[in-house]
């Protein structure tokens, strides 16, 4: 079985990938620094698959030791998550954006092509896509004018992927989503991060448990159905099952070079207060939020047309936003009676 390596797979996202890799028998490795997250997540994918996947606490700037990974291991596909990812951070500190996602992302570019190691999958955004047009947006629509260093420096990435795709026959598949949610049918990893969450759901499930005080919307005068603005949200399982379709295609088509995008999308837009509103129903109880000011980088509305994952990967979402909400209350009535970090005998992270 081929050996699939992930950074960044301690966080959310990974956490999943590696489990599903695992799962369909793939040999996984993971690098990480735990910038964002810690070890308990590597406790979780073994508790949840009984296996054990190879760890290196390596930090993507230290070539020297992210190259001793590749010179160890055959790797046959690199699926590529570490990634600073605030909005507001990237506005306050872009110079660390910039050296984080584009310049350590080039030191994995060069080892990986010193390796002869072709196969990547980048975790992209539809942020790329060029804010003042009319979504839902297609593959084929125009990529420019980012509004933040964040998104920019998905932009960024996913240009120097299709030159390395085009010069150094690089297979490379982006795909495009935006804001990954909910829990695994586990229930023992989510989108749980060392700070106060930088995405929606989170942070008004945090809210619902009084963790926080309350949920901050950001302005109401946005052009939709109610005056909040609106994202696709996607079940982080329904995501996952569209990582493994790409990673099935660019494995059968490895022989020869490619560059592939992708949007993963449910194509369904949902409003800040339609959250708020179907979790209060889901909870039980009021949710205390409060209008303040709008930011800068946010856009109305932000969806995508999924056809092309649908008709050449033959995936497409399934899980409602209901049913995710659903899961994420429940990951946080089960995490609440049990130890914060769970004891094993199989393990000595």
């Amino acid at each position: 079985m081929k050996t699939i390596l992930l950074t960044g797979a301690t966080w959310y996202i990974g956490s999943h990938w590696a489990v599903a890799l695992l799962e369909k028998n793939y040999e996984v490795i993971i690098v990480d620094n735990f910038s964002n997250s810690n070890e308990n997540s590597l406790i979780f994918i073994e508790k949840i698959t009984w296996k054990k996947p190879k760890f290196y606490e390596v930090d993507l700037r230290n070539k020297e030791k992210l190259e001793q990974v590749f010179k160890e291991n055959k790797i046959d596909s690199v699926i590529h998550f570490a990634w600073a990812k605030a909005v507001w951070e990237s506005c306050d500190e872009p110079f660390y954006y910039y050296e984080n996602n584009i310049i350590w992302s080039l030191n994995l570019f060069e080892i990986m092509e010193k390796y002869y190691v072709k196969n990547i999958i980048f975790s992209s955004s539809a942020t790329v896509y060029e804010p003042t047009w009319i979504p839902p947006f297609t593959e084929e629509d125009l990529t420019w004018n980012t509004t933040n260093p964040y998104w920019t420096t998905k932009f960024i990435i996913e240009n120097i992927l299709r030159d390395l795709s085009n010069h150094k026959l690089f297979n490379v598949i982006n795909l495009r989503y935006f804001n990954p949610v909910w829990a695994h049918k586990s229930w023992l990893i989510w989108e749980d991060p060392n700070n106060i969450p930088n995405n929606l759901l989170p942070f008004i499930l945090k809210v619902a448990t009084w963790e926080l005080e309350q949920v901050k919307v950001f302005w109401n005068d946005y052009n939709t159905k109610d005056w909040t603005w609106e994202r696709d949200y996607i079940h982080v399982i329904d995501l996952i099952k569209g990582h493994i379709k790409a990673l099935e295609f660019i494995q059968k088509n490895e022989k020869g070079w490619m560059y592939k995008i992708f949007n993963l999308w449910t194509w369904t837009p949902t409003s800040v207060l339609e959250i708020i509103n179907t979790t209060e129903k889901i909870v039980w109880k009021k949710l205390n939020y409060k209008i303040v000011d709008r930011r800068k980088w946010d856009l109305d509305s932000s969806f995508c047309n999924p056809r092309k994952a649908k008709e050449i990967l033959f995936w497409e979402a399934g899980i409602s936003i209901e049913e995710s909400i659903k899961d994420s209350w429940n990951f946080i009535q089960n995490k609440k009676t049990n130890e914060t970090k769970p004891k094993t005998t199989r393990s000595n992270w």
